[in-house]
């Protein structure tokens, strides 16, 4: 490889390195923004690298008409490929969906460059990883394996987890801009379904949360399963996704009628209310509700239990005492 190429790679890496950095900073937020453009440039160089490698002529033709065959900055400089034109390029060494996953990016940044848009970090997640992904794959088969690959962190740290909440609050395609959903939509329903399940074009992963069976044993963070396991042909039909089951929900008068079949008739409204309260079982944290269209409160079955448990606790005062079955004689 010339050393022209060895320069074009090492700055396409550096680029790569810095969209990394950049996406996994809590302090930048912007972060899916800036991902793009780095990305964009890393993959550019990384192709004209190739392509000077293997004799291909990427400066761009000029058909502005004018002197010279090719097209040229002001300053004088030849005008090269950019990446679409590296993509579009029949001597392209990258597979479909990785391609497939480029162009989604460069349509990506044509939408939202020069606009203020939402935080897409969550929404586009998966492709951004599939970028990455495919990015040192490359990186590695066309410029050989040792090529300072060690660079590149297998995954980021982050320091909440991965849970329930984190499922629920993430972006939807409704929440988008209209542009950008429309866009999504549009480009994606020109995707074949195995184009559109390929892991190059949108990494999604499973996780288990698991720690080590035996003392002193090393304990990964993520678990990877077997693609003919039948927990593989379960999970991954079309595309791996985590599916949140709607957990059932009660309001405060079907849970106190609730107390009542069950033989605390003296259990009231006002009896719920003073018990919430007291534990403040509508702190998020606890688990014991969810507020639905930021007015109306709904408990779970959680609670229920709670209520039950106090109910039991407290039976007689909320249990009505049988008459007796004789009468005072006057």
């Amino acid at each position: 490889m010339r050393s022209t190429a060895k320069v074009l790679v090492t700055k396409s890496q550096e680029a790569a390195l810095a969209a990394v950095q950049t996406f996994n900073n809590p302090l930048i937020t912007f972060r899916s923004e800036i991902f793009i453009v780095l990305m964009h440039i890393a993959w550019t160089y990384l192709l004209h690298a190739h392509y000077r490698g293997k004799g291909v002529d990427y400066r761009r033709p000029n058909r502005r008409g004018g002197r010279g065959k090719f097209e040229r900055t002001k300053g004088g400089g030849h005008v090269y490929w950019g990446l679409r034109e590296c993509l579009n390029s029949s001597d392209c060494p990258l597979d479909k969906d990785t391609g497939n996953n480029l162009y989604f990016l460069i349509e990506l940044r044509n939408e939202i460059e020069h606009r203020e848009t939402p935080r897409l970090d969550d929404a586009f997640g998966a492709k951004f990883q599939a970028c990455c992904v495919n990015y040192k794959r490359y990186l590695e088969k066309l410029f050989a394996k040792n090529w300072l690959t060690h660079g590149f962190p297998d995954f980021s740290l982050q320091f909440s987890s991965i849970d329930h909440e984190q499922v629920k609050s993430a972006p939807s395609g409704g929440k988008l801009p209209k542009n950008i959903y429309e866009f999504v939509r549009d480009f994606e329903s020109g995707l074949s379904k195995e184009e559109f399940g390929s892991s190059r074009y949108s990494y999604r992963i499973f996780f288990v949360p698991k720690t080590a069976n035996r003392k002193g044993q090393s304990d990964r963070a993520i678990e990877f399963i077997k693609a003919d396991s039948p927990l593989a042909a379960n999970v991954n039909k079309e595309y791996v996704t985590i599916k949140e089951t709607d957990r059932k929900k009660y309001l405060p008068g079907q849970i106190v009628k609730m107390m009542k079949k069950e033989g605390f008739s003296k259990f009231n409204m006002h009896h719920h209310t003073k018990l919430w309260k007291r534990l403040c079982a509508k702190t998020p944290d606890k688990g014991y509700g969810i507020m639905v269209a930021g007015e109306f409160w709904y408990w779970y079955e959680k609670w229920i239990d709670e209520v039950r448990k106090h109910c039991k606790e407290n039976a007689e005062t909320y249990e009505r005492k049988p008459r007796s079955r004789f009468r005072r004689r006057r």
